[in-house]
């Protein structure tokens, strides 16, 4: 058993790895996304910007949310991770960080979350304990539902509504497309990565759309996912009245998912890792840079 480290640095980039920090690049710029949107013609028409104040609470919010819910999800997962083969060396299991220190920095960024929203608005923090619901209650849906997938997509999805919230302090039909093609993409990129975990979730009786529907089905089922994303952001383009560089953000968007789908196959499934982090992290981005140089 490794033994724990001992120095702040050490346990930070440990926190770090353990709650995958790089990966707030697949919401954040959503939400960065719809944050633009709520500002550009409010409270007058024209290109504008949020406040400093505004922009710099949405990413704490963003940050906060993410890393209490990932920080849960090791907690929830630890005794399935001690199991599997593909988990066993993640942090907590490793003994490089123990349940007690998880459960303060998970508790910590809880409450950063719940103050950031308390400072952006009323409605705002009004909605951020249903916010904390699903981000924190996707942990356990595996445990009684294949549907799991769609939970981790809304708890990303819930993002860009959450910044048009903060900003404009109401709700509108633009975010929300937004927000469902989050949904998609994210559900159809997560049952590729559940699919190395088909064996052990069927021997433990955990739930996920290839333990209950077979590789070959979940992968077909991603792919038709990923359509239905694409068309939602097409839709989203139209709705924002977006210009040609957006589109074509969207159009190449559409060729990674082509990419992605092709480099993973059900006999061999040793490109899911490329598939799930390189191409969905450029996804987000690449939208967010169409979308910002349109301003």
């Amino acid at each position: 058993m490794a033994s724990i480290p001992k120095t702040l640095f050490q346990k930070i980039l440990i926190v770090l790895e353990m709650i995958k920090f790089e990966h707030t690049l697949f919401a954040l710029p959503f939400a960065l996304m719809a944050m633009l949107l709520a500002a550009r013609d409010f409270p007058a028409p024209g290109n504008r910007l949020p406040s400093a104040r505004v922009i710099i609470l949405i990413i704490i919010a963003c940050y906060a949310a993410r890393s209490a819910a990932m920080a849960f999800n090791r907690l929830a997962d630890l005794e399935q991770d001690r199991e599997n083969p593909r988990t066993r060396n993640r942090a907590l299991p490793a003994g490089l960080l123990t349940p007690h220190f998880v459960w303060a920095f998970t508790l910590a960024h809880i409450a950063l979350f719940l103050w950031a929203a308390w400072m952006l608005n009323w409605l705002a923090f009004a909605l951020s304990p249903v916010a904390l619901a699903i981000i924190l209650g996707y942990s356990y849906v595996k445990r009684i539902s294949f549907t799991t997938h769609f939970i981790l997509g809304l708890a990303l999805g819930i993002a860009p509504m959450g910044a048009w919230i903060a900003v404009r302090g109401s709700f509108d039909i633009r975010p929300m497309i937004l927000s469902l093609a989050v949904l998609l993409w994210t559900a159809g990129f997560d049952i590729i990565y559940a699919c190395q975990d088909y064996a052990f979730d069927v021997a433990k009786g955990l739930h996920s759309i290839p333990a209950r529907f077979g590789i070959r089905k979940a992968l077909a089922m991603s792919s038709g996912l990923h359509v239905l994303a694409w068309l939602a952001l097409m839709g989203f383009a139209w709705a924002a009245r977006s210009g040609w560089l957006f589109a074509g953000g969207v159009v190449l968007v559409g060729l990674l998912l082509i990419y992605e789908h092709a480099i993973v196959k059900p006999d061999n499934l040793s490109r899911v890792n490329v598939a799930f982090f390189n191409v969905n992290g450029m996804v987000g981005v690449l939208l967010f840079l169409c979308f910002l140089l349109e301003m």
